[in-house]
């Protein structure tokens, strides 16, 4: 044996041995069923099974409808096999084919959150199965065939979608053909193609390739200039014995092989064997080729030769390690979303085309940085590289499924319909976990005025991505200061084309401004040690200019702390920023979007050891940061020790400070000492502490003894239970300056760039 099959022995069993291990640990299979309510108790039972299970039943005995109020049914969708056409494995049975289905499971609940019974029928007659999955129908909303083979598949599906008045589709012919058809739209566009007039090529003749050709004539394309191929060569109309999917792409022309097909075509379709595609039959098509082969796990020509050999070429397969990945989860999760909420009774052409354009528009769109993470990218952007939007993109949930229910409504099959849309997008993004309803009301309330933002340090690559984002969701105007070079290098490097102020405060086109600047500084330094000179010299630092433009009202807010320690940039902005009417101590809080909702976190990074009466100031400024964000705080103020338990000095501190508010500001809402446990669960305050201003409140503020807890507190929230935070955000001042944790995402910059927009309306609104 060759040491290069060694290898590869080595790694395919290695690879082997990992697969087979991850389906059969912990326990086997990927899927489970999950209780959705309370079974702890003889009463819980009681009412989950009998007795009083009973009422639900004679409900929707009386209106079959009520099993949409009552079951899981409007959320369950069975994914049904037998196990006669298995991804690339052929014919392998009902029992080898339940991972694929649960596999299918795992997919739909997690990209749209929907439930999913696998069923396997070991039935390969249509007649037989046909029967079966009628009469389990009533168990689900919506049925999802996979893995059947053609011709039984066209049978199959288009009896049960006449026969059923639930959505029913067999993703393997619709799935590739929706998401192929989106990104064959976008690669005409790109191209400067017209579909009626390009010649297709498609290669495979089975269901799904026959699903894709008539979807691909729904969106324009001419039959007539269409040739299709199966294992035989070309399907011509004069070919004995065709089946009637095949008859219906048969053609007239006066060609016999792939080679000769290939001749001068504009578009090639794959979905048949891997490398039955060569480099000559690519130098042969038309200029500009658009090329999907979407063999797997082997395409028909290998994706680096395609492009090898021709570089006009726009590249698509069925693979994730390669730009344009035709994948179907980009479809059949949010097409049955949107089929499920607005309870249809099939899922129709219309609903599939409304897919297909949705998909094609959001590739259109700035894409989010974290898919540019997700896939190691610089910077995806809409071009022959990225025609169809990534599996992993969050905005797919929040997209598609509109789209799926409103052509629904429209093609008269919605017998739900929706009529709150922003109500049902919002409930879409709590589904899917991503984009919570704070960040969103923050980055609308940002777009509804936005106002320019100093990026401080805008010559590092993730601090510009930011202002990008900022800039293309209308979210505030970037300024960016740093090396002008080197911003400029990065704006290409990503597609930052926009026309956005660049300042170099070291620059002698700056002088002017900096001196002037200096000037300012000076007078309000002048008897605390600092020259002319020194203060003029320090506004070549960018923290220092960056606060000076917010100071002199050449900027509206700031964001800087990327690249630097926080102690070291927030010092500048103490010295030149002044502090709000009536404000003695400044501090900082973290939002931290938690399952239980947000809850703010003070103080976080600015006063190491508060007395009581700070402690009193840091809380009514974090209770003003909630009013900001349109929450009624509802403040616990912590310690290890509950409600005189201790005699310590922290605990008497966090006492006093409590006692302070009540006397000097009754109407807020704020209790302790309090142990977290007990602010954080109000049957365990109520029980123990009836008398507590927070009884029956839903905490959402809570006040730290010192830095060491908040800090800890909330860096732990965010590693360990994974929660999304807004911050540090500075309260206290008078202009909008808000520092970052070193190394922060782009997504975290871009939401305290949003933070910052909405704390320059608040002061603007103020001051006016």
């Amino acid at each position: 044996m060759s040491v290069h099959t060694s290898n590869k022995f080595m790694s395919d069993s290695r690879k082997r041995r990992e697969a087979l291990l991850y389906h059969a640990k912990p326990q086997p299979g990927k899927i489970e069923v999950v209780p959705t309510k309370k079974y702890a108790t003889q009463h819980d039972l009681s009412l989950a099974y009998s007795p009083g299970v009973a009422e639900p039943c004679l409900e929707i005995e009386k209106d079959k409808k009520n099993v949409y109020k009552y079951t899981s049914k409007g959320n369950l969708v069975a994914v049904i096999s037998n196990g006669t056409a298995v991804l690339g494995l052929g014919d392998i049975g009902p029992e080898a084919s339940k991972p694929v289905m649960e596999g299918k499971g795992l997919l739909f609940k997690i990209f749209a959150d929907i439930d999913v019974f696998d069923i396997e029928v070991d039935a390969t007659d249509v007649d037989k199965f046909v029967e079966t999955v009628k009469a389990i129908a009533p168990t689900f909303g919506g049925i999802n065939l996979e893995d059947i083979k053609a011709p039984e598949a066209f049978e199959i599906e288009r009896r049960l979608k006449e026969e059923l008045d639930i959505p029913v589709m067999h993703d393997d012919q619709h799935g590739t053909a929706i998401i192929s058809a989106a990104a064959l739209k976008n690669a005409i566009e790109i191209t400067e193609k017209d579909i009626s007039e390009v010649q297709i090529v498609v290669n495979g003749a089975g269901a799904a390739a026959i699903s894709c050709t008539r979807l691909y004539v729904a969106l324009g394309a001419k039959r007539e200039n269409i040739v299709m191929c199966d294992s035989k060569g070309v399907i011509r109309n004069d070919r004995a014995h065709l089946s009637a999917q095949k008859a219906e792409f048969s053609t007239h022309k006066d060609v016999n092989t792939l080679e000769e097909a290939m001749h001068n075509a504009d578009v090639f379709i794959g979905l048949s064997i891997a490398d039955c595609v060569t480099p000559e039959m690519l130098l042969s098509m038309a200029k500009n080729p658009i090329v999907f082969a979407m063999a797997n796990p082997n395409p028909e020509i290998d994706y680096d030769l395609a492009i090898k050999t021709r570089d006009d070429i726009i590249m698509a397969t069925g693979r994730s390690d390669h730009p344009n990945q035709v994948n179907n989860v980009l479809g059949f999760p949010f097409i049955f979303r949107g089929a499920l909420d607005v309870r249809a009774t099939k899922i129709n052409e219309a609903m599939k085309m409304a897919a297909v354009h949705a998909l094609a528009d959001l590739a259109k769109k700035t894409v989010p940085e974290q898919v540019n993470i997700v896939y190691d990218e610089i910077s995806l952007s809409f071009g022959k590289e990225y025609i169809i939007p990534k599996p992993f993109d969050p905005r797919l949930i929040y997209e598609i499924p509109p789209a799926i229910a409103k052509a629904a409504i429209e093609s008269g099959v919605a017998t739900e319909p929706i009529t709150d849309w922003e109500k049902y997008q919002e409930e879409l993004m709590e589904r899917s976990g991503t984009g919570s309803k704070e960040i969103r009301l923050l980055h609308n309330r940002a777009k509804s005025n936005p106002k320019s933002i100093v990026f401080a340090e805008a010559d590092h690559l993730d601090v510009l991505k930011a202002a990008q984002r900022v800039h293309d969701e209308k979210i505030g105007k970037p300024i960016l200061l740093g090396r002008k070079d080197v911003i400029l290098e990065l704006k290409e490097e990503i597609g930052f084309t926009a026309d956005v102020p660049i300042i170099d405060p070291k620059t002698d086109e700056e002088e002017e401004r900096r001196n002037r600047f200096g000037e300012t500084y000076w007078k309000t330094r002048q008897r605390k040690g600092t020259t002319l000179l020194q203060a003029k010299k320090m506004m070549r630092e960018r923290n220092y200019f960056a606060a000076m433009m917010v100071n002199e009202g050449e900027a509206d807010a700031l964001i800087t702390g990327y690249s630097r320690s926080y102690p070291s940039v927030v010092k500048p902005m103490l010295e030149l920023i002044e502090r709000d009417k009536g404000i003695t101590r400044v501090a900082a809080a973290n939002l931290m979007l938690t399952k239980q909702g947000p809850m703010f976190l003070a103080d976080t990074t600015i006063n190491i050891n508060p007395n009581a009466k700070e402690l009193a100031k840091i809380s009514q400024l974090t209770y003003s940061l909630a009013r900001m964000f349109g929450i009624k705080p509802n403040i616990a103020m912590l310690s290890y020790s509950n409600f005189g338990s201790s005699e310590s000095e922290s605990a008497l501190k966090i006492r006093d400070a409590v006692s302070y508010i009540h006397r000097h500001f009754p109407d807020v809402v704020v209790d302790g000492e309090l142990q977290a446990d007990f602010a954080l669960n109000r049957n365990m305050l109520a029980k123990e502490f009836p008398f507590s201003k927070l009884n029956g409140k839903k905490v959402n503020v809570l006040i730290f003894p010192n830095l060491d807890a908040a800090n800890i507190t909330y860096k732990l929230m965010k590693q360990v239970d994974e929660v999304e935070s807004i911050g540090p955000i500075m309260m206290g001042l008078k202009k909008p300056v808000h520092i970052l944790q070193l190394g922060a995402s782009v997504d975290e910059m871009v939401n305290m760039a949003a933070v910052a927009v909405v704390d320059a309306q608040q002061k603007q609104k103020k001051n006016s």
